[in-house]
This record gives C-alpha cells, structure tokens and sequence, in this order.
C-alpha cells in the first residue's frame, strides 16, 4: 500500500505486514498513516475473508519511534475521537477490532509499547516462544494510550495487566500465553497464521462475520442483548444457500463453494 505497510489479497486472504525492517517496524507517523489506511481498505472488502497481520524483519514492532514523534509526531496525539470512537493513534490498534473480517497477528522478535497493542486489537495472536512482550510506555513515564486498556480487557487479567503496565516488564512468548496477552505460542507465527487463516476463509463467510459482530456484543452488552444478538444473527443465517452449502460440503467431504 505504502512505504510502511504493504498488503496483497490472495485466496481470501488479506496479508498485511509492518514494513519498515531496518527500524524493526517503529511507528512514526507515516506508520500510524499506513496502518490506519490499512484498516480503512479491508473495511468493506467483500473478498477478504480473514486477515494476517504480521511483521518485516527481526521483529513485529519496537513500538514508538521516539526520535520521530518528537520531531512532529505529537500532534496526532488529540483527545477528539477522529475515527468513530478512537483517535488516529487508537485506531491502529483498535481498528483491527472493528473490521468485520478475523484478524490473525503473527508475533516475533519484539512487540513492545505500541506494537503490542496493535498486537492486541488482532483477534487471535500466535506468537513464537522467544518473542519479546512488553507494555513499554512506564519506560518512557508514559502510558498506554493506543486503546490498550479497552483491547486487554477480557483476555489480561486485572491486577496481571496492572503489573505489567506499572513495571514495563518484558516477558516472552511462553510467559505471554500464560498470561492472556498471545493467544498460544507455536513454531513459525506466520506461517502458522497463514494457515489458520485458510482455514477460517473455508467456512461460511457470513458466519464468520455474524461471529465477529456477536463476540463485540459478548464484550460489553448485558445477557438480554447478547442473547437477543445471537436470535438475530442465527435467523439470518439459517437456510441461506451458503448455509446449505455449508452442509452439504460437509455432508459430501469436499471444500465448500460459497456464492458470498
């Protein structure tokens, strides 16, 4: 797409990649642009089953290029929401959250302070066993504000993510499963990312997505409107020719043919 983050869409699946190696990935502004351009181009993409976000290089990112938001980075920093309810700075992260498509975030080397939190806005993280995790930004006496503490909720315990936060402390892959912030740790992170991505493509694309929508309304609504979600999105569902098909690819052992 740009000079720091490329993207090609194959068999359904959008490969989206950090890319600017030589820094490890920092963010600098043309970073939190190309991310948040990303985000933007997937949002309405029918062909796009599933998506892979990884990084260029030694490592998915170091996080903030301090050197380059000093020199006129702080101005993207405003506390008036500028893409829906995040600023461009959140959305990086949180953007991945509020796409309709699955988002698979492949972790190595490091994923420190901002990297870590776009890590989080992915809804699954695999990650290498010597990746290194940390949330950064007490390095710096600041804190996250890349919508980390909206995206760890629910997956970091409370008083885990207080420590870490306090203590910028790193951990590794291993460490990081353990504690919610990787989803599991495995050999190869893209490669193993790209394969659970085909998997998610083969399934029936509009119930990927209804399961998508239904774990945003798990996250925050009560049980009446989480149940009253889960009526809605089933009715529409049920009987569609995709959802037959479904059926019938599994009933007949072949790869399903979606007309979605």
């Amino acid at each position: 797409m740009d000079d720091r983050v490329r993207m090609t869409v194959d068999g359904g699946i959008a490969d989206v990649q950090l890319a600017r190696p030589a820094q490890i990935n920092a963010i600098d502004p043309a970073m939190f642009a190309g991310l948040a351009g990303a985000i933007a181009a997937l949002q309405d993409r029918r062909d796009v089953r599933c998506i892979v976000l990884s990084g260029e290089g030694r490592g998915f990112c170091a996080g903030l290029d301090m050197a380059a938001m000093a020199g006129g980075g702080s101005g993207l920093l405003t506390e008036t929401p500028t893409h829906g309810l995040a600023n461009l700075v959140q959305q990086v992260a949180w953007g991945w959250r509020t796409l309709p498509q699955p988002v698979i975030a492949a972790v190595h080397g490091v994923a420190f302070g901002g990297g870590l939190q776009i890590v989080a806005g992915a809804d699954i993280r695999l990650a290498s066993a010597d990746a290194r995790l940390s949330i950064r930004e007490m390095h710096w006496g600041i804190v996250p504000d890349m919508a980390g503490y909206a995206l760890w909720r629910g997956t970091v315990r409370d008083d885990v993510l207080r420590e870490l936060v306090y203590t910028a402390r790193e951990v590794d892959g291993v460490e990081g499963a353990a504690l919610g912030l990787v989803t599991r740790v495995v050999d190869d992170p893209r490669a193993a990312a790209l394969a659970l991505a085909h998997q998610i493509a083969g399934r029936h694309p509009a119930a990927v997505r209804a399961a998508k929508r239904l774990f945003g309304v798990a996250a925050d609504g009560d049980a009446a409107a989480v149940l009253a979600a889960e009526r809605a999105e089933q009715g529409a569902l049920l009987g569609t020719a995709d959802q037959r098909e479904q059926v019938m690819a599994n009933m007949e052992k072949r790869p399903a043919v979606f007309g979605d």
